[in-house]
């Protein structure tokens, strides 16, 4: 079954990603404690969710072993193909999320990772950006369900 394996989120812009083990999440504002937790939020900086299996891939190729959650994503996944979920509710947890984009990978997370390679080796691996449709929570080792 597809679950959470990581959980982070940053108090403040540039910050370093915490690990934690769970979330609360407010439908239309963020994830509480988070840098992009605000009223009226931009459904694009509500939650982003990036698959273990495409950072793993790409440590393996480069000999190299960057944490899964330096690459700034709320949430790893394992046991699941994001891309394929665009456009599809999700049920994570006690929350329900829309997956509305892919996330692309930018220059900031090149520069903090140090590599030259990101943007073309993420350019469609790098995670889904989701609406959050109702508060709740979510936890480590949750399941990921298709509703």
């Amino acid at each position: 079954m597809p679950e959470i394996i990581k959980i982070g989120l940053s108090k403040n812009h540039n910050q370093e990603i915490i690990e934690v083990t769970e979330i609360d999440l407010v439908a239309g504002k963020g994830i509480v404690g988070d840098r992009h937790f605000k009223d009226f939020n931009d459904p694009y900086n509500q939650l982003s969710i990036i698959e273990s299996e495409n950072i793993d891939e790409y440590n393996f190729k480069n000999k190299l072993n960057i944490p899964l959650l330096n690459f700034r994503r709320n949430i790893v996944t394992k046991g699941i193909r994001l891309n394929d979920l665009l456009q599809k509710r999700i049920k994570i947890g006690s929350v329900k999320l829309e997956v509305i984009d892919l996330c692309r990978p930018c220059r900031h997370l090149s520069e903090n990772l140090e590599r030259n390679d990101i943007i073309k080796e993420f350019l469609r691996k790098g995670g889904v950006r989701c609406r959050i449709i109702n508060d709740g929570k979510i936890s480590l080792g949750d399941q990921i369900k298709i509703i």
